[in-house]
């Protein structure tokens, strides 16, 4: 079967003029005896709960997580697995290809530390040792001691085999089963381009495919090693996953707020978790180490059997989070800072790649957060998600609002974020309020309006502060809650500003660049008469007073009134 792989690789490869035949045929005999006698699955039901799980760098329809760059994998397969023994608690096991390459990333030994951590023995990572990278060898080239002991030293049950011996791999791979309270590692020792003369083992073939020449001779060659031709059937696996509905999860009771009432977004945000946690079981949140802050510890006490700590390994929370979302099985939300989600940027671009349904909430935004140190500031966040494709962007504005996001994330397909906020704020909204993706508030407004002053968050209470302020002094301004800055309320926008003369300004605790002013102009470039005047955090903030910092750096009440005087002046 090993040589029957190789052959396909080869064929695909060279129909295509372009791939890894070397690298397949380095995995061969690890792959052919998990799929033909190790995995357990319905080979023509891909998506059956039960199935075994299968994590590799590339795409294939029984495959589990699409992670096209090294080093995601084995995250994913932690969230999988975790799931399997805690959440599920059922008998299929998860199987991770590791490649040598790819084990220089931190993440790989991120979640080396994670499963460690949960005891998932249901776990198995494979190390394939080829001693070859993309350009060149590896640090350690075949040491298999080396990576032996390194696993070791992280906790986990660690064996080295032959990765061309097909009756040594099914000897470790049943050692495996018997483990209990620590995940296995499997170190291979194999060689790239196995089989294939004056290819195996040499330098300069990644990414070639063997030339059209000799494909044929070659592929004859590994035709007569095969000794059998006799079609393998994988077992079929043990049906024990509980059944589960994750769909149309609603709000029971409505928001307990009143207006006037003052509460952080990043609290409102954690009990929405809480309530949501009583609605549905496979509802589960994740933590780096901020449970305190961003609130997440109201779920975990309400509801600790769902509540993961991933401590401070962000890369390895969301693709934990990716993970345990595979299959249908959990609804995940992960939170910490939001400045610290740019360091997992890679794992949600792939996420939204595979087509994931993941929630990411990111409190601490902006200069609001006040005396938190400037490392935690958020101000780039708005244009790192507004760049992943398919992703709806919440930014609510007060407690009643943010439940409403917490509730829409969890039936909405695809990348979600939450950013909420440090400092406490009005609730502005009834308990009766209803909210919908991609629908702005127009939270004051009147006939005889001069200015469409947009906000969100933080700066939504700013623009209210100045419209009251305006309006003392005779001027009257439009004012509106965003809400979702993707998708954006375009026809909202646009039908505010020509009522206003076709003056907007936007007022964002982001800095300019890929925030809320740059997605408004974009929206109405194709509108003539309409002018947008952008307020943003300008320069390298500091830390202080979160008032201070606000009118400090711009965007504050006092300086939004400035500039509706500037545009009805000239």
């Amino acid at each position: 079967m090993a040589n029957r792989l190789r052959i396909h690789s080869i064929r695909a490869t060279c129909a295509l003029s372009y791939g890894h035949p070397t690298s397949c045929s380095s995995a061969a005999e690890i792959i052919s005896v998990l799929f033909f006698h190790v995995m357990r699955y319905k080979q023509m039901d891909p998506e059956n709960p039960n199935n075994d799980r299968f994590i590799l760098l590339k795409r294939l329809p029984f495959l589990d997580v699409t992670t096209a760059w090294v080093g995601q994998g084995l995250g994913a397969a932690c969230g999988m697995a975790y799931t399997g023994k805690y959440f599920d608690k059922a008998s299929y096991r998860v199987y991770c290809l590791v490649g040598d390459s790819e084990s220089s990333e931190g993440s790989v030994w991120e979640a080396l530390a994670f499963a460690s951590h949960y005891s998932l023995d249901n776990l198995v990572a494979i190390f394939d040792v080829n001693r070859l990278g993309h350009s060149g060898t590896m640090p350690l080239e075949d040491c298999i001691d080396i990576y032996k002991k390194r696993c070791e030293a992280f906790g986990w049950n660690t064996v080295s085999v032959d990765g061309c011996d097909v009756e040594a791999l099914c000897h470790v791979y049943w050692q495996a089963t018997q483990v209990r309270n620590k995940p296995t590692a499997i170190v291979a020792k194999t060689f790239k381009g196995r089989g294939i003369p004056n290819i195996e083992d040499a330098e300069n073939w990644h990414g070639k495919p063997m030339p059209k020449e000799r494909a044929d001779a070659i592929i004859k060659l590994i035709e007569s090693q095969i000794q059998t031709n006799r079609n393998v059937e994988p077992k079929p696996p043990i049906e024990d996953s509980p059944q589960i509905n994750i769909l149309h999860i609603e709000m029971t009771s409505p928001p307990s707020y009143n207006i006037g009432d003052k509460v952080a977004t990043r609290k409102a945000c954690g009990l929405a978790l809480a309530k949501m946690g009583r609605t549905n079981d496979r509802v589960i949140v994740l933590d780096s180490d901020t449970k305190n802050s961003t609130f997440s510890e109201i779920f975990k006490k309400e509801h600790p059997e769902r509540f993961i700590e991933c401590f401070t390994a962000e890369q390895n929370m969301v693709s934990v989070a990716l993970g345990c979302t595979t299959h249908g099985r959990t609804i995940a939300f992960a939170s910490t800072f939001a400045a610290f989600l740019t360091r997992a940027f890679d794992q949600i671009r792939m996420g939204a790649i595979a087509q994931s349904n993941i929630n990411l909430i990111g409190s601490h935004c902006g200069i609001s957060i006040g005396e938190n140190s400037l490392s935690q500031m958020a101000l780039e966040d708005l244009a790192m998600f507004r760049a992943i494709p398919n992703c709806t962007i919440f930014y609510p504005s007060d407690a009643i609002s943010t439940e409403h996001a917490v509730f829409l994330a969890a039936n909405t397909k695809g990348v979600c974020y939450i950013r909420t906020s440090r400092p406490e704020t009005d609730v502005i909204y009834t308990q009766q309020e209803c909210f919908k993706i991609g629908e702005a508030k127009v939270v004051r407004c009147s006939v005889n309006d001069k200015v469409t002053v947009i906000g969100a968050g933080v700066t939504l209470h700013e623009a209210l502060a100045a419209a009251e302020e305006l309006s003392n002094e005779g001027i009257s301004i439009c004012v509106i809650d965003l809400f979702t800055i993707k998708p954006l309320d375009i026809a909202t926008i646009i039908s505010s500003a020509k009522s206003t003369g076709g003056y907007i300004i936007t007022v964002e605790d982001h800095h300019s660049e890929g925030g809320i002013g740059e997605a408004v102009c974009a929206a109405v470039s194709m509108e003539p008469g309409i002018r947008v005047c952008p307020l943003a955090v300008l320069g390298m903030p500091r830390s202080g007073h979160s008032s201070e910092l606000l009118d400090m750096f711009g965007i504050s009440a006092r300086h939004i009134v400035m500039a509706v005087k500037c545009i009805l002046m000239n």
